[in-house]
């Protein structure tokens, strides 16, 4: 791993606001420089500061309260955000029609826990290859597209280079109502050792996956 790559990692981690987070990077790569003109090896370096989880949370721990507002105010405008991406991608003709939003436990279709389990089992799924499984439990229109030449070319717009999973992030769900049909979508983003990746997945009422974007 490269010191550019070791330290976005513990930056996409740092709760806090945009400034600060490029304080931290410029701050993390000239004490890596410093180090290693000094000799250290680059692997010594990162062993000595932690996983990038790790470098984070020493990080986190010492955050000012104003820091930790800009970050919850951040992600209330990521989710803003989501809400904005989901209404966009029907308005570009994914959907015949504009539908309903509505929160995803109305009318008690969807909960939270299952959508999420789920989301978890596909990523888990496509990260293996094992694309028969994928499509095993997909509507009969996402099948074709769950091949392993779709799915590695998908995954190779965001990185050639995911590196080993980290964890899951967030998941940020809504309910929608179209043609008489209801679908779950939820978004989360997942970290990996080199990439942070955001997938946003389509669910019909029996869990059936019915749409697969990455980015």
């Amino acid at each position: 791993m490269s010191a550019e790559k070791y330290v976005d990692s513990v930056v996409r981690k740092v709760r806090c606001g945009r400034e600060k987070k490029k304080e931290i990077r410029q701050q993390l790569l000239s004490d890596i420089t410093v180090a290693r003109e000094e000799g250290e090896s680059l692997e010594s370096i990162i062993g000595r500061m932690g996983s990038a989880a790790e470098a984070a949370e020493e990080f986190n721990q010492n955050l000012s309260e104003t820091e930790q507002k800009r970050y919850r105010r951040g992600k209330r405008w990521k989710i803003f955000g989501f809400i904005a991406v989901v209404l966009v991608l029907l308005l570009s003709g994914i959907y015949w029609f504009l539908p309903k939003t509505y929160e995803l436990s109305k009318g008690g279709y969807f909960d939270k826990e299952t959508v999420e389990a789920r989301m978890q089992e596909v990523i888990a799924e496509l990260d293996r290859g094992d694309y028969e499984a994928m499509q095993a439990k997909a509507t009969e229109e996402m099948k074709p597209m769950l091949t392993a030449e779709s799915m590695e070319s998908a995954k190779a717009t965001v990185s050639d280079d995911w590196g080993a999973f980290e964890a899951y992030g967030t998941v940020y769900a809504v309910q929608i109502k179209q043609q008489g049909k209801r679908y779950a979508v939820g978004q989360m983003t997942v970290g990996y050792e080199n990439v942070s990746v955001t997938y946003t997945l389509t669910f019909e009422e029996d869990m059936k996956l019915a749409g697969l974007y990455i980015r």
